[in-house]
């Protein structure tokens, strides 16, 4: 006869909580393909107590809302590499405490991650199911739903409070990740967040009273800032709305001037040359007749061509030999693309550093490697990322970067040579869900604090803050 305990039957997804963590309720995905289950957390700090490891985090327990938020700490367990559905690969904190679901309560390891992009704020894997539920996938919440009125009252939220600033993401898709989280992060900061669609805006050119209006007529003259994420294709119109703004007195992140000067590769290499910024060897040439010379500038193959019209690793490619070289260079020349020639380091092995700065510091880091048989360490084509401690040189040389075109938020990306530090591009409007994801760091809330300081507004006494440098 069978002595095991009955196993419970569950959901695709069910509410938990967490008595020991002070987690009263939180939805969680089951999915018996993750072996390993994983819960929310960010502000991930570790800290020794008695000697033994232990590791602080905050949570935001409930899907949607970054207003609420716990304070939790344990025992650190293990530190595992997990590759997340991504791909980006990342050393992640396992802790272990009670979980509670229905009437059944068990201990199981959970490793921390921010969990603010996904769908669920939990996920239960199957090492934590094991001999205990059997799954269901037709079926949610066999163990019971909580009601709104019950999490409000679990949770003690307070409903939203008039906003401070008035800021608009000025952008082209409002369900990017990176636009989704700086309208979050502002509203719970206490602002009122406007999305302002580039292509919905157009504008009144006059000497006393310049106008930029929203599709329908709304004037948009009341914004106290402007956060400017202008994709490559839209930099023209972008800038010019950017100019409009700035006409009327109306703070942005990024200048219309910055943002013009980062996106002409060409000349903000000499800008940042002229100002002592270490970049790979690189030519440049108009007519095919230079090819020659432009591949021995570089010390020959294997080099690097890069179309100056190209963003995020697009119009990149790695010439082998000579004759690939010239091959590639001349059919370029041909279509009468601009393009410049560069030296390839081959002691990077695939792997760079994108440094995001915000003001004049580096607030977040990660190491960026290339997917096997690419040369380009770009996560859109299945590199990984994972956290790194910059040099001091490398943190010097980000933040020299950034201030030389002018920009008060970029994306920095260096690689490591054998005579240092080399910076690859500055990107005026750099994504978000990369370095968040393998940070846990809440970027998003830094660049909004920025507007705050340089603005001088103050939070009113008793609001809610995050410790934000």
């Amino acid at each position: 006869m069978d002595s095991s305990p009955a196993k419970i039957v569950v959901g695709r997804e069910e509410w938990c909580s967490f008595p020991t963590l002070g987690l009263p309720a939180i939805k969680a995905r089951v999915d018996s393909g993750a072996r390993t289950s994983s819960l929310h957390a960010f502000n991930i700090q570790p800290f020794r107590r008695e000697g033994q490891p232990w590791v602080g985090f905050e949570v935001h327990p409930l899907q949607n809302d970054r207003r609420t938020v716990i304070r939790c700490e344990r025992p650190v367990v293990d530190r595992r590499t997990v590759k997340s559905s991504s791909g980006v690969s990342e050393r992640r904190y396992v802790i272990s405490t009670e979980m509670a679901l229905g009437e059944s309560v068990f201990e199981i390891e959970v490793t921390l991650a921010n969990r603010d992009s996904m769908g669920y704020r939990m996920l239960l894997g199957r090492e934590a199911m094991k001999g205990r539920m059997l799954v269901d996938p037709g079926l949610s919440f066999c163990m019971g739903e909580v009601s709104e009125e019950a999490l409000t009252k679990s949770y003690g939220r307070q409903p939203a409070k008039p906003a401070g600033l008035r800021i608009g993401v000025l952008a082209s898709n409002s369900k990017l990740y990176s636009n989704q989280r700086l309208m979050e992060a502002g509203e719970e900061r206490g602002h009122e967040m406007s999305f302002l669609n580039i292509s919905q805006c157009y504008m009144k050119l006059d000497a006393t009273n310049p106008e930029v209006y929203s599709r329908g007529g709304k004037s948009l003259r009341n914004l106290d800032a402007v956060i400017t994420r202008i994709r490559p294709n839209m930099t023209f119109y972008g800038c010019a709305l950017t100019r409009q703004f700035e006409s009327m007195g109306i703070y942005t992140t990024n200048s219309s001037s910055a943002i013009t000067q980062s996106r002409d590769k060409l000349f903000s290499l000499q800008l940042l040359l002229k100002n002592g910024v270490s970049i790979p060897t690189t030519g440049f040439a108009n007519s095919p007749m230079d090819t020659k010379d432009l591949i021995e500038m570089v010390d020959g193959a294997p080099l690097i061509v890069k179309l100056l019209e190209g963003t995020q690793g697009r119009g990149v490619v790695m010439a082998e030999t000579r004759k690939a070289a010239e091959s590639v260079i001349n059919a370029f020349k041909a279509l009468r693309a601009n393009l410049l020639v560069q030296e390839f380091i081959k002691e990077a092995k695939g792997i760079d550093l994108r440094c995001f700065v915000v003001g004049n510091k580096v607030v977040a880091s990660i190491q960026r490697e290339a997917a096997p048989g690419e040369f380009r360490a770009n996560l859109h084509l299945g590199g990984t990322a994972a956290i790194v401690k910059i040099t001091p040189e490398e943190r010097a040389l980000a933040i020299r970067a950034a201030k030389v075109l002018g920009l008060k938020v970029a994306g920095v990306d260096i690689i490591r040579s054998a005579k240092g530090p080399l910076l690859l591009e500055v990107n005026s409007s750099p994504g978000l869900e990369g370095i968040e994801t393998a940070t846990g760091k809440d970027v998003a809330s830094m660049i909004v604090a920025s507007i705050e300081r340089k603005l001088r507004w103050e939070r009113p006494l008793g609001a809610s803050d995050l410790a934000l440098p």
